[in-house]
């Protein structure tokens, strides 16, 4: 059971990861389309669709496999310290999602202020979160 719940909790991660790495790239493009224009359109489109159907689907799942595994598990796993850090950065990268979902809204009332710069580089934000967690489910370095 344990090996079924790992495999579904990294293919929700997976899929999660994919929509926060290319949201951010959308906003670069998006923020420097004219409000209004058939492009600015066509990005709020995909903007809301991949926010909506597959980013916070993914991210849901995501907690919800990996709470399962933690049952499975045992509260024992609590007593090691990487842990602690993959969920300090999970509940981060999670928070960025929100984040995200935000600038979404912004650029769905065509209220976005933020230059195409700034989601250029909080675009690299999600990829040194996942390198974190990444390093400590796997090298469990204390």
């Amino acid at each position: 059971m344990l090996e079924w719940v790992k495999a579904l909790h990294v293919i929700s991660v997976i899929a999660w990861m994919a929509g926060m790495l290319y949201l951010p790239r959308l906003f670069v493009y998006h923020a420097d389309a004219e409000k209004g224009s058939a492009q600015s359109e066509t990005f709020k489109v995909m903007e809301r669709r991949l926010y909506r159907a597959i980013m916070t689907p993914a991210m849901i799942a995501t907690w919800v496999f990996g709470l399962w595994m933690i049952h499975l598990y045992g509260m024992g796993i609590f007593a090691m310290g990487w842990i602690w850090v993959k969920l300090a950065f999970v509940f981060a990268l999670s928070g960025f999602h929100g984040f995200l979902g935000k600038n979404l809204r912004a650029f769905a009332g065509d209220e976005n202020a933020r230059p195409a710069k700034f989601f250029r580089a909080i675009n690299e934000v999600p990829t040194v979160m996942m390198i974190v967690i990444v390093i400590m489910v796997i090298v469990k370095p204390f």
